[in-house]
């Protein structure tokens, strides 16, 4: 590509006839000192780009050098008397300014990959913030277990108690009764903090996706991201469709687009994982009011008469309350479930980043783009292509991540459907419980016993269908093999000349 010459005018500027002419080239790029001081939108419209400024000289390439307006303006805005001006065509000056803002042709500014890897940055933390909402929910379902424990201790003392009274077994009894009350307290100790995360409105806080390509940028707003998309970008399907004629530069950012939408899928799994635990904190809670109740209905068969009767109600309205409560985190949860799954299934059916450097050899093809080997050309340096395959490299490792977090969501699900089957069992086994206690002698017990056998069975219904395919899918997507091979690339060397690593037998 032509460069501008070296010598220098000392007339204020140049002729329009004696100007050189400079095509698009990657290394005219502004000094980041004089690039600081200067509104690359504003040059974009009035079509001039300063290339050096020394001296009181300043080197300029513009679209128009003849222009007097131009000439005045590079004047005021650099504070310059003496201009050496360089003609650059329209499309290459685009090219130019995209270069300097480090992004590819057509890409708004806030698309370099700096702010790219900010926003990376931004989900990671987004990430992170739901990774603790689960672990929280986690808690919580951990509490909900020691107090279920504890309700099985006092209903083994009830037990006890219909069986031998105050007898010999007193000491156990108190033993029991005191080991139930800690689990109580200690359970709801670890509850508290889930429930009061799960009142809590929870959103992805990314935008909807769009069709074709675009880039994810982040506004901070009292220090916290709000993530934001731009428009779909003119042309740019087409320029990256032309893999082999961009520059290792125009690659790399490329690449760095591609993290960034891997990034956020994977943020968007993290939310859905995290509805689907705070769902199955919810079938816990359930699980533990059907408990209640039943301990409450037990009180009521067997000391109908008595206070404990009333004690009896009082557990099985309390068992109600959390039974409902727990239903009511399910919908958001299975809502979560669904959008998983379509979104994994569609993330399954994308092309990969490797595909833009070895297209399948399952692809169509009449598809089928057969790409030269990656070799260094004419005139660059090796340590360039080095430097654009390590891009490649950590593109392909956050594919495989993202992989992994869709297996981690598909085993979520089927976690999430398994608590349904667990919470429609034990309202199952109520509903029968019920049914054989009081019989359909009364119409409310009648309707109570057909609600809770109806809702049990609807339940594990759900559970199935939730874990069935989720559970296939686990099963199709294994990541211990008994032999592999392993391509070692070298990209500064053709592909032809990669070397390879066999493993057999664990070897």
């Amino acid at each position: 590509m032509h460069r501008e010459r070296d010598a220098r005018q000392e007339s204020p500027h140049r002729i329009p006839g004696g100007v050189h002419e400079i095509a698009f080239d990657e290394s005219l790029l502004v000094p980041r000192a004089l690039l600081r001081l200067l509104d690359l939108d504003r040059l974009k419209e009035v079509g001039w780009l300063p290339l050096s400024m020394e001296d009181g000289l300043a080197r300029v390439a513009a679209v128009s050098p003849g222009d007097p307006a131009v000439v005045e303006d590079v004047r005021r805005t650099l504070g310059v008397e003496r201009i050496d001006f360089v003609r650059i065509s329209a499309k290459d000056f685009a090219w130019t300014i995209a270069n300097n803002e480090d992004v590819n042709p057509g890409f708004p500014g806030l698309a370099n990959r700096t702010s790219l890897a900010k926003v990376r940055t931004y989900l990671a933390n987004r990430r992170s913030f739901f990774a603790s909402r689960r672990t929280v929910f986690a808690k919580g379902r951990t509490g909900l277990a020691m107090f279920r424990t504890g309700l099985a201790f006092i209903a083994t003392i009830l037990l006890l108690l219909s069986v031998s009274g105050l007898g010999w077994l007193s000491l156990i009894e108190l033993a029991l009764l005191a080991a139930g009350l800690f689990l109580l307290v200690d359970g709801l100790l670890w509850y508290i903090p889930a429930r009061r995360l799960g009142h809590r409105r929870l959103t992805s806080g990314l935008p909807q996706p769009v069709s074709g390509v675009t880039a994810l940028y982040a506004i901070l707003r009292d220090f916290t991201p709000i993530f934001r998309r731009c428009e779909p970008v003119p042309g740019a399907e087409a320029l990256r469709d032309g893999w082999d004629e961009l520059t290792p530069v125009m690659r790399r950012r490329f690449l760095a687009l591609d993290r960034t939408e891997l990034a956020e899928e994977r943020t968007l799994l993290a939310y859905f994982r995290t509805l689907m635990g705070k769902s199955r904190t919810g079938m816990a809670l359930g699980r533990t009011g059907v408990g209640l109740a039943g301990i409450g209905s037990a009180l009521i068969r067997q000391f109908s008469a008595d206070k404990w009767g009333h004690v009896g109600w009082v557990f099985i309205c309390m068992g109600l309350v959390m039974t409902l409560e727990g239903l009511s985190w399910y919908l958001p949860g299975r809502k979560a479930g669904r959008q998983s799954f379509d979104s994994t299934r569609q993330a399954e059916q994308n092309a990969t980043p490797w595909d833009l450097v070895l297209p399948p050899e399952t692809a169509d093809p009449r598809e089928r783009r057969h790409r030269p080997p990656l070799k260094p050309q004419g005139g660059s340096e090796p340590g360039i292509w080095g430097t654009t395959g390590l891009a490649l490299e950590r593109t392909l490792l956050a594919e495989r991540r993202n992989v992994m977090a869709r297996l981690r969501t598909h085993m979520s699900r089927a976690r999430t459907g398994l608590a349904f089957i667990r919470t429609g069992t034990n309202f199952s086994a109520v509903g029968l419980g019920l049914l054989v206690s009081f019989g359909l002698g009364n119409s409310a017990w009648s309707i109570l016993e057909g609600c809770t056998l109806g809702l049990g069975l609807l339940l594990v219904a759900d559970g199935l269908y939730w874990y069935l395919p989720s559970e296939k899918i686990r099963r199709g997507m294994p990541y211990c093999f008994h032999d592999l091979e392993i391509t070692l690339p070298d990209y500064t060397r053709p592909v032809s000349e990669w070397t390879t690593a066999v493993f057999s037998n664990g070897e």
